[in-house]
């Protein structure tokens, strides 16, 4: 049997993202985020206004975030440690939903961060690329980790099979974000890696996925 495979998203995972975000924007951009606000375009306005900022602005921020900003993010308290510990006992990968182009800096991202793990990039729903990254692989087990409950749904629908902990590590936005867990979509929520490992750890060795 082949070693069990373990998928991990990055941002809210393994590296924080959204506070480096909002923090860049306001400096660099005049733009107040409020974190607990809900969906990006209800949280974003113009400094010192209510000014709303468009859909499309909003992608154009994120992309030169992503293109220029990535140097600020940092790890996840313990992430670092425990994907060192998870390796020991099963494959480890990282699925991004970053552009194609951005799979090489993400990679020497995580790497500086002493997070050295094979990065497949995707847009939209992770289930096809997780259903993928399974043919590649063929593990004898599979975790998928992931901070968005559309996802969990996503990799439900088409690898039921495949372990799924809903981990978001950022606590500004935790509570405010749908639960993959209380919607039946993943087997657990966990929002610290403290606790998180011993589940994955457990899980590895099981008798059943179910």
């Amino acid at each position: 049997m082949n070693r069990p495979l373990i998928i991990s998203d990055c941002d809210e995972v393994l590296l924080y993202m959204v506070s480096h975000y909002r923090d860049w924007l306001q400096e660099e951009q005049g733009i107040q985020f409020n974190l607990g606000g809900g969906s990006f375009m209800r949280s974003m306005s113009r400094a010192g206004t209510n000014e709303p900022v468009t859909m499309d602005e909003i992608w154009g921020f994120l992309n030169l975030f992503f293109d220029t900003e990535m140097r600020r993010q940092t790890p996840v308290t313990g992430a670092v440690i425990a994907i060192g510990e998870l390796k020991q006992h099963a494959d480890v990968v990282v699925l991004t939903n970053l552009k194609d182009f951005r799979q090489e800096a993400r990679t020497r991202q995580l790497a500086e961060h002493g997070i050295d793990l094979k990065v497949y990039t995707n847009q939209g729903p992770k289930g096809p690329a997780l259903k993928a990254i399974l043919d590649e692989y063929e593990p004898g087990r599979a975790i998928f980790i992931d901070d968005l409950a559309q996802h969990h749904d996503s990799v439900g629908e088409i690898a039921p099979q495949t372990g799924r902990l809903h981990l978001c590590a950022e606590p500004a936005i935790a509570p405010h974000i749908d639960c993959a867990h209380e919607a039946g979509h993943a087997h657990a929520r966990i929002d610290e890696w403290d606790r998180a490992l011993p589940w994955l750890l457990e899980r590895l060795y099981a008798q059943t996925n179910d």
